[in-house]
């Protein structure tokens, strides 16, 4: 409860404070863009606070980053990110990791944008890249497509929120200066919105990165599966993410709104475009979706027919298993993603032949089950990138249920108090 009252008050001082404000300087893309994705277009200092008040900053060198990606028909684009590199010297073996992090739902307005937060102190991640940095690894975490550049957020567009996790890490590797080498290990890292994404880019890496070292992926709270999140959400707290999904597939494939939308779901649709997550969650709390349609359904019955069924359906994840060790995590107690669909998601990937291990707990609601999958992902992650083999679970009669216990002091837990209580790993 605690986390989630310092993150709502994080939010508030960050939409108060930058409610009308333009687009800066450096997030303007530039004419002509690199010829690689992946590749700078431009780089600057920046900060990284832990706190609004901007007492607490972060030990390490902060870089904003604008590099190529691109977007689904292949085009090219400019995203923005925020490369994080700890001071001092890399003391473990070999080169120093990078950890692709990817955010959990920041909401659509270019304020937003991670590169944005963690300048301000606002992230509401901030201190699990902190813990990222703690253990010697440089962080880089995309902003995505059009949240801080023009146009508008392709919210859980499967393939471009992989593309841009795995470009940012390109570009954190070319970054002149960084401490991250061209080559060195990779793991991937998300939680919800970055879940998702973290899931796409490991389907994605082989054939699209194939270059990059990736050693393991620990994705949590993943939306595998649209529809089923999309009716979860209808009418719940988090009604305002319904409306995220909506705009942002409207944008990634270019569906107009208007005919479907009658007066209040125009207002609704704007209003959350330029929304961050807890204004838009509060002010959109059990809102229903037939309340802004001009035929009354709700907008959940509209994701079962063209031109939307074609576009949920290529959001699904799970068609591909990755070509490295993958961890899938979520609390059972989840009230934004059915528990059940990363259960799916590990099984689908699992049949593939994936090296799986599936992990799930029993934090209270999705804030909760994120605090206690940190700790297991972290420490799962620490594993892959020392080279210990991996822990697939696959096929076994009881890996839903739990596995047996690990003791407290072996679990390296970010937050030892926390993960004693919530996790069942």
């Amino acid at each position: 409860m605690m986390l989630t009252t310092a993150v709502g008050v994080s939010f508030a001082v960050a939409t108060a404070a930058a409610s009308a404000e333009e687009r800066p300087p450096f997030y303007e893309p530039p004419a002509d863009l690199p010829a690689r994705n992946g590749d700078l277009v431009r780089s600057e200092p920046s900060e990284y606070f832990l706190d609004p008040l901007k007492v607490v900053r972060a030990d390490a060198d902060v870089q904003r980053v604008m590099y190529r990606s691109s977007d689904r028909g292949g085009a090219p684009i400019a995203v923005t990110g925020t490369v994080i590199t700890p001071r001092g010297e890399w003391t473990g073996e070999g080169d120093r990791p990078v950890i692709g992090y990817a955010a959990g739902t920041q909401g659509m307005a270019d304020r937003c944008a991670p590169s944005r937060q963690l300048a301000n102190g606002t992230e509401y991640e901030g201190f699990f890249v902190k813990a990222m940095l703690s253990r010697g690894y440089a962080v880089v975490m995309t902003d995505y497509q059009g949240l801080g550049t023009p146009g508008v957020h392709t919210y859980v567009n499967r393939e471009v929120s992989g593309t841009a996790v795995l470009d940012a890490v390109r570009a954190a590797q070319r970054l002149p200066g960084a401490d991250v080498p061209d080559d060195g290990p990779v793991a991937l890292f998300g939680y919800s919105q970055g879940g998702g994404a973290t899931a796409s880019a490991a389907e994605l890496a082989a054939s699209y990165a194939p270059e990059l070292d990736i050693r393991g992926a620990a994705a949590g709270a993943v939306p595998a599966e649209l529809g089923g999140v999309g009716v979860n959400l209808d009418g719940g707290p988090y009604a305002a993410f319904l409306g995220y999904a909506l705009a942002g597939l409207a944008a990634g494939y270019d569906i107009d709104l208007a005919p479907y939308l009658n007066e209040n779901g125009e207002r609704y649709r704007a209003d959350v475009e330029d929304s961050c997550t807890v204004d838009g969650v509060a002010r959109f709390a059990f809102a229903h979706s037939e309340d802004f349609t001009e035929d009354g359904r709700p907008l959940t019955d509209y994701l079962r027919e063209e031109p939307f069924a074609d576009v949920v359906a290529e959001q699904r994840i799970g068609r591909t298993a990755p070509a490295f060790p993958v961890l899938v995590s979520q609390s059972r107690l989840d009230d934004v993603i059915p528990f059940e669909q990363s259960k799916t998601l590990a099984d689908d990937w699992c049949a593939a032949g994936g090296d799986v291990r599936f992990a799930p707990n029993l934090g209270p609601t999705h804030i909760g089950g994120a605090i206690a999958s940190f700790p297991r992902a972290f420490g799962w992650l620490d594993d892959r990138l020392a080279g210990k083999p991996s822990d697939p679970n696959c096929g076994s009669a009881e890996r839903a249920p739990v596995d047996p216990e690990v003791p407290v002091d072996e679990r390296r837990p970010l937050l030892p108090q926390l993960s004693a209580r919530f996790d069942v790993e």
